[in-house]
């Protein structure tokens, strides 16, 4: 049998596991702490940007104490306000409100009715707090009062 030849062996197939290993090893990393760099480095943005408005707070509330009248402490209060939603609305977190609307339980959050002949019912007739979206999903629900149809009775 010296003759024969040895049939030749096919490559054995990959295994998926094996093709992670390698890219594994060719970047150096995990998917798992690629992505979890990638959103650190978004929340050390993000804290970056907020610390100046920090800074601003401190700065108003400096401002009220020494001069202890109070249309400095609103205007400082505001102009930390107006900042603080820039640096939001890069983040991608906009500030929606409900007043007008009719009642959505996705992007409202009712804490009270109020029985109303001129607002339609189900409307939302006044909002406690602001709703805000981060890339058109809800992040807070507005919390908001909503219209009632008077009773027959009453």
């Amino acid at each position: 049998m010296r003759g024969r030849r040895r049939p030749r062996r096919l490559p054995r197939p990959r295994s998926r596991s094996s093709d992670v290993s390698s890219t594994r090893s060719t970047t150096g990393c995990s998917a798992r702490s690629r992505t979890r760099r990638t959103r650190g480095g978004a929340t050390e943005s993000l804290l970056r940007d907020l610390i100046p408005v920090l800074d601003n707070l401190d700065r108003a509330l400096d401002a009220a104490r020494a001069a202890s009248t109070a249309a400095n402490l609103v205007g400082g209060v505001e102009l930390i306000q107006r900042e603080l939603l820039k640096v939001l609305e890069r983040a991608g977190v906009t500030r929606y409100s409900a007043v007008g609307q009719a009642f959505d339980p996705t992007r409202h959050e009712a804490i009270a009715r109020v029985v109303s002949a001129a607002a339609a019912p189900n409307t939302v007739v006044s909002e406690q707090l602001p709703g805000y979206l981060l890339h058109d999903r809800v992040l807070r629900p507005a919390l908001v009062m909503v219209a009632v149809a008077p009773d027959a009775d009453a």
